[in-house]
């Protein structure tokens, strides 16, 4: 009996897992990059022995190791976010362990499916693992940032597609900072058949200073995204709210994967919770009804307190809203929790249709096999975990052979 076999068996049908990663090559944001902004948006360069990424003429510290060769093992970080090793001075570098060669399936679309197949993956969202953080260093920079992202995009239809056997469902990457280039992206992403897009939360900071992506500004890219009926997926990363540390008198900028305590306890949801206060309070799913959000790799402890806080600002503002927010909230926002989270807590603040199941795989604090995040699921009947682990991801993508636009 073969790995997929084993995984059929295991739970009966296919996973769709909602947040699942590539590596990039070290030509991501440079392959199709137009050679006037060559230097001020990514470059590489040999520092001190090490291949180092530059950003904006700048070494970007993001990730450490942005060749991800060696990188971490998937799952090695599984003791830490559980809390087991209780090491109050070990940093990250440490707890990842012994760094392993990249394997061909993080940087190969053929191999991916061959190993999904092992894993008993129907399907997944594919998401940057560097990308999702180079959107800061370039905000000051607008023409800099959006040439970046269009060159990433094309590097991303090159090597993974948007839709590939309909089974990997790559999320270019859309900043807002120009508003113009964002539309004209999102347009031709979604003639290239990209069934969700990627985008940062927090505010959409521009060198002009920063506005809610709940302005009626943005409009035009909302009803754009209602039109396609394609999700967007708001997926943890570098949000800026490193500012709000540098507040504190916290570093802006650490080295690595140093740790620093209060730094991530302020900046852990917060990016999330305001962005998805923002769409609902600002009235962006009033004018859009269609447009569906997707939540990944920020898990779910800022959910009961957002619905608590919407709640009590619904009832003291009424006419501020066109129905209670909290309903808004709980049906155009889907939800992947981490797997340490209290799921079924989640389950009864937005119930067990917004629920998709992210392993974050092949990351470090991911999970090492994504069918074991079935194992979290105990509390649930059967076709409550089917709906987690396949029904509604599926439905907010589509089915497959069917094209958003």
């Amino acid at each position: 009996m073969d790995h997929e076999e084993q995984a059929d068996m295991a739970l009966g049908f296919g996973v769709f897992d909602a947040d699942n990663h590539y590596y990039e090559p070290t030509d991501a944001f440079t392959r199709h990059i137009d050679r006037r902004l060559a230097k001020r948006a990514m470059q590489w360069a040999r520092i001190d022995g090490k291949q180092r990424l530059l950003v904006a003429g700048r070494v970007n510290r993001f990730i450490p190791n942005p060749t991800f060769d060696p990188v971490a093992r998937p799952g090695s970080l599984d003791d830490y976010f559980r809390g087991k090793k209780g090491r109050s001075n070990e940093g990250l570098a440490e707890a990842f362990g012994e760094l392993e060669p990249i394997r061909p399936e993080y940087r190969d679309r053929d191999a991916r499916l061959a190993l999904m197949d092992e894993q008993g993956l129907e399907a997944a969202l594919m998401f940057p693992t560097l990308g999702v953080g180079m959107e800061e260093p370039l905000v000051h920079d607008p023409e800099a940032l959006h040439g970046a992202f269009e060159a990433f995009n094309r590097w991303l239809e090159d090597d993974w597609g948007y839709a590939y056997e309909d089974r990997i469902y790559a999320a270019p990457y859309l900043p807002l900072v120009d508003l113009d280039r964002a539309v004209a992206e999102l347009d031709r992403v979604l003639a290239a058949g990209a069934r969700v897009v990627c985008m940062r939360s927090g505010p959409v900071v521009t060198p002009g200073g920063g506005r809610s992506p709940g302005d009626p500004r943005y409009d035009p890219f909302w009803a754009r995204i209602d039109e396609a009926g394609v999700v967007v997926a708001y997926h943890a990363g570098e949000a800026g709210y490193g500012r709000f540390a540098e507040m504190w008198g916290e570093p802006a900028e650490l080295e690595g994967f140093r740790l620093n305590p209060f730094k991530a306890i302020i900046t852990a949801d917060r990016p999330i919770s305001d962005t998805i206060a923002a769409l609902v309070c600002q009235g962006v799913f009033t004018r859009h009804p269609g447009v569906r959000v997707a939540t990944i790799e920020s898990g779910s402890s800022w959910v009961a307190p957002l619905l608590a806080k919407l709640g009590k600002v619904g009832r003291q503002m009424p006419g501020m809203f066109a129905e209670p927010p909290v309903e808004t909230l709980r049906r155009h926002v889907w939800v992947a929790p981490y797997y340490e989270d209290d799921i079924e807590a989640l389950a009864g603040c937005i119930g067990v249709d917004r629920l998709i199941m992210g392993s974050d795989f092949p990351h470090a604090e991911g999970i090492a096999d994504p069918l074991a995040f079935a194992r979290e699921l105990t509390a649930f009947p059967d076709d409550a975990v089917k709906r987690i682990m396949h029904d509604n991801a599926r439905e907010l993508v589509g089915p497959a052979g069917v094209s958003a636009n």
